[in-house]
């Protein structure tokens, strides 16, 4: 019989695409994964440490595991395991191995050499000039969308983020591999492909004549790849020839998330981001320009330490003159071992809790919007799950999440692409009809 593990993911998109990694890693040597909340003979938590709160949740995690299954095999991994594997080891609940975000490879050897009861600790600090990762591609056979992370590391030590120690100094995957990656992804059944990383925009500088737009152009020749899209960008590493090569690209989305934080300059410099509010309106602008349609997301923090009603102001202002189509906002959370942990003025929970509510109704005013920009107009809509006799639900280039009425034709749309006509606005997402059937029933 095959032993079974569980996963349990917390914080990004990043961690969720190792999980997956390691899933396929346990799978090829025999586990069957099953829910974290099943009886398991082993339980790998992924945590997070972008905040206090993650630290929080990640020994809950770690508690749960082990109260639930006392002679299973807990094993802890990711950014809280690699930033504070000795916070980890005063559990009570102890678990029986802590392995950082590096040298994953042999997770499943390491798992079958443990006695239980004898806690392993296997982190390692990042060090220059070390390899990238190489887990099996983040792709879980059957689905339509697939994740690639092709980028580690992060040198930019914004004030408020403990992730460049976590994650330690930039890496990239060889185009090689990322190609051959996307291949097994497409070859698996994944017509759409997310590329990830900790810092996308800078793939390549630690290779040599390699860049993100170069890549892009080359994977263009990926079979069965009908998408391509991309995961996070920083505002300062978007360039010419990489705009050049997404408006000529017959694969890229027309999506671009790019993180903002604050739209106050004096608040940005604190937060030690490397651009100006007018910068980025700037880009946004120009990106607009390029891009016809570009749905453009952003990430917000508010309640930063000495943010002031003036400077919430200035940032609201800004962000409804950009008009996202898709706003995520944080509330500031103290993150200890980050500078702004130890600035003055840090802001009462109370008017987080306003500001970040104010921000929020802003945020799903921007994306009605945007949405009811696209209302009568005619999409493509690549099915990712279908509701028998009822709809097929999924998402356009734009990134718009669509449910289109189905019939019995409807059971056989997951993972194709069904040319839609946009009717109406539900919730966060829009209703839709099949323009063929719609025709042949007219």
């Amino acid at each position: 019989m095959k032993k079974k593990a569980a996963f349990y993911t917390l914080g990004c998109k990043v961690n969720f695409c190792e999980t997956e990694s390691l899933q396929e890693l346990f799978e090829q040597s025999g586990y069957r994964i099953v829910d974290f909340d099943e009886e398991a003979d082993l339980y790998v938590i992924n945590t997070c440490t972008v905040t206090g709160h993650s630290d929080h949740k990640s020994r809950k995690a770690i508690r749960r595991a082990r109260r639930r299954a006392p002679e299973a095999i807990i094993a802890v991994t990711g950014c809280y395991a690699q930033g504070s594997p000795e916070e980890i080891k005063k559990i009570e609940e102890q678990p029986d191995l802590i392995i950082g975000n590096q040298e994953r490879e042999n997770f499943p050897a390491l798992v079958e050499s443990i006695n239980r009861g004898e806690l392993i600790d296997l982190v390692k600090p990042h060090q220059a000039g070390s390899g990238f990762e190489l887990l099996p591609p983040a792709g879980r056979r059957g689905r339509t969308r697939g994740f690639l992370k092709i980028q580690e590391g992060c040198n930019q030590n914004c004030s408020y983020c403990i992730v460049p120690s976590v994650r330690g100094p930039l890496r990239s995957m060889p185009p090689s591999e990322v190609l051959n990656r996307a291949e097994a992804l497409t070859a698996s059944g994944c017509r759409e492909v997310v590329l990830t990383g900790v810092h996308l925009g800078l793939y390549g500088e630690d290779l040599e004549d390699s860049s993100l737009a170069e890549l892009l152009s080359a994977m263009e020749g990926v079979p069965g790849l009908k998408r391509l899209r991309l995961s996070s960008l920083e505002p300062s590493d978007i360039n010419s020839a990489l705009v050049e090569q997404i408006v000529a690209s017959s694969v890229v989305c027309p999506h671009l998330h790019i993180p903002l934080q604050s739209g106050d300059g004096e608040i940005l410099r604190s937060m030690n981001r490397p651009y100006e509010p007018v910068e980025y309106l700037y880009l946004a602008k120009w990106l607009k320009q390029e891009i016809p349609g570009l749905s453009l997301s952003s990430d917000v923090i508010v309640g930063f330490p000495g943010e002031t009603e003036k400077h919430h102001r200035r940032s609201m202002k800004l962000i409804e003159e950009i008009g996202f189509s898709r706003l995520h906002v944080f509330k500031y959370s103290t993150r200890p071992g980050t500078a702004a942990a130890g600035y003055s003025e840090q802001l009462p929970n109370q008017v987080k809790d306003a500001r970040s509510r104010e921000m929020i109704e802003l945020g799903e005013k921007m994306a009605s919007e945007y949405r009811q920009r696209f209302i009568g107009t005619i999409q493509s809509v690549l099915v990712e799950k279908v509701v028998p006799y009822s709809y097929g639900e999924g998402f356009t280039p734009h990134y718009l999440r669509v449910k289109i009425d189905a019939d019995i034709k409807g059971l056989h749309w997951r993972g194709r692409e069904i040319d839609a006509r946009l009717e109406q606005e539900d919730g966060d997402c829009l209703r839709a009809v099949n323009i063929k059937r719609k025709r042949s029933t007219g």
